[in-house]
C-alpha cells in the first residue's frame, strides 16, 4: 500500500480507502461489512469513510461495533454532518447548535472518543459561514475531532472558509470530498486547482461510478450480484450513463486495460491517482474480493502516452467557454 498526506496535515491515508455509503448498515449485512473491513485492513487500507445520515446513523453504528474489535489507533475514521437525521427540520444543517449535537451523537454511535476527520457534508446556505467555521474549530479545541474538512463545496466556498479561518486564527479545513471519476470530471473546472493551491487533500468518492467502471456491466446485461440488481442500492445507480456512447468508450478503455495487463477498475483508479491533489480514492465494497481487485490499481503505471490515449477516448474534460478547448486538470492551456 502507498500512503499520501491529507492536505497540509500529518494524516497519512492509504491511496485506496473504503467507503460505507449504500453498503454498510444498509445494502449488506453486518457480517459482510466486517469481512470487508478486515480485508481492507489486511491490504493496508487505514481510512474508513462514513456519515451520520447514512441510513440515519445505522452505518455509523456498524463502524462503531467494528472499532471495538480492533485497536482504534490503527484506523483513520472520517464522518460527516449536514443531512437530516430525523423528520424535524432542526435536525440538519451546519449551525453551531446542530454541529455540536450531531458530533456528540456520532461519537456515541462510533463508540470512540474522537473523530479523525469531521466533514461538512454539503454547504449550508442558511447558516453564516463564519458560524460553521467556528463550530468546527471549537470541536477541535474541545478534543472531539482532530481535523475538519468539507464535501462537495465549490471553489469559492472553500476559499471563503479558508480566509475566515485565517482571519480569526481558527483551524482550517484540510480536505474536500467530491465525486470524481472518468465519467464525472466537473471537479476539474476549478475546485481541483484551488485545493492544490490551498493545500487541501481530495478524498474522492464514487471513483468507479458505483461499479459502472468495473467493466462488468454490458449493454442489456445486469449481473445478478451487482449493485444495479440490489433492491436497496439500485435507486442510486447512474443508469443514465448506460447508453451506446458509454459502452463504446468502455470497450476502448477495456482495450487499454488489457494492453496494460490490468482490469478496467484498476485502470480507472490508477488514472485518478495520477492527479497530485488526490489523497485517496474512497471505494465501496459489498464483498471482500472487490477490495482485492481495487488494490491492483497500485501496480498500474500510466505513461504520458497512455494518459493521452485515455483522454482521446473519454473526450469529456471541461471545455473552455471562450475557445471551446478542453481545459481539464493537467491539460496544458495555450493562448487566450
Amino acid at each position: 500500500m502507498k500512503y499520501r498526506k491529507i492536505g497540509n496535515s500529518g494524516l497519512l491515508v492509504s491511496e485506496i480507502s473504503i467507503g460505507t455509503w449504500l453498503t454498510t448498515g444498509m445494502g449488506i449485512s453486518k457480517e459482510t461489512a466486517f469481512a470487508c473491513f478486515d480485508k481492507a485492513m489486511d491490504s493496508g487500507i487505514n481510512f474508513i469513510d462514513t456519515a451520520d445520515m447514512y441510513n440515519r446513523g445505522e452505518c455509523e453504528k456498524v463502524v462503531g461495533d467494528y472499532l471495538r474489535s480492533i485497536q482504534r489507533e490503527q484506523l483513520i475514521i472520517g464522518t460527516k454532518v449536514f443531512g437530516p437525521m430525523d423528520d424535524h427540520w432542526m435536525s440538519q444543517g451546519l449551525s453551531l447548535r446542530h454541529i455540536r449535537n450531531a458530533c456528540e451523537a456520532s461519537l456515541q454511535r462510533l463508540k470512540t472518543d474522537y473523530i479523525d476527520l469531521y466533514q461538512c457534508h454539503r454547504y449550508d446556505i442558511d447558516t453564516p459561514l463564519e458560524e460553521t467555521c467556528y463550530a468546527m474549530h471549537n470541536l477541535i479545541e474541545r478534543g472531539y475531532i482532530l481535523h475538519w474538512g468539507v464535501s462537495q463545496w465549490s471553489a469559492v466556498q472553500i476559499t471563503n472558509a479558508l480566509r475566515i479561518c485565517e482571519k480569526n486564527n481558527w483551524r482550517k479545513p484540510i480536505s474536500n470530498q467530491p465525486v470524481y471519476n472518468m465519467l464525472n470530471r466537473s471537479l476539474e473546472v476549478d475546485v481541483m486547482s484551488v485545493c492544490e493551491q490551498e493545500n487541501l487533500g481530495l478524498l474522492v468518492y464514487s471513483p468507479l461510478a458505483q461499479g459502472l467502471l468495473t467493466g462488468k456491466y454490458q449493454a442489456n446485461s445486469i449481473p445478478e450480484d451487482s449493485r444495479l440488481a440490489n433492491e436497496t442500492m439500485k435507486n442510486w445507480f447512474p443508469v443514465k450513463r448506460m447508453n451506446e456512447e458509454y459502452f463504446d468508450k468502455q470497450n476502448q478503455l477495456l482495450t487499454v486495460a488489457n494492453e496494460l495487463g490490468c482490469s478496467l477498475s484498476a485502470l480507472a483508479l490508477a488514472w485518478i491517482l495520477t492527479k497530485s491533489p488526490i489523497s485517496t480514492c474512497i471505494t465501496g465494497a459489498s464483498k471482500p474480493e472487490q477490495i482485492e481487485n481495487n488494490m491492483q490499481s497500485l501496480a498500474v503505471e500510466l505513461s504520458p502516452d497512455s494518459l493521452e490515449q485515455i483522454e482521446q477516448i473519454l473526450q469529456n474534460a471541461p471545455i473552455d467557454q471562450y475557445t471551446g478547448t478542453r481545459i481539464g486538470y493537467g491539460i496544458i492551456k495555450r493562448g487566450y
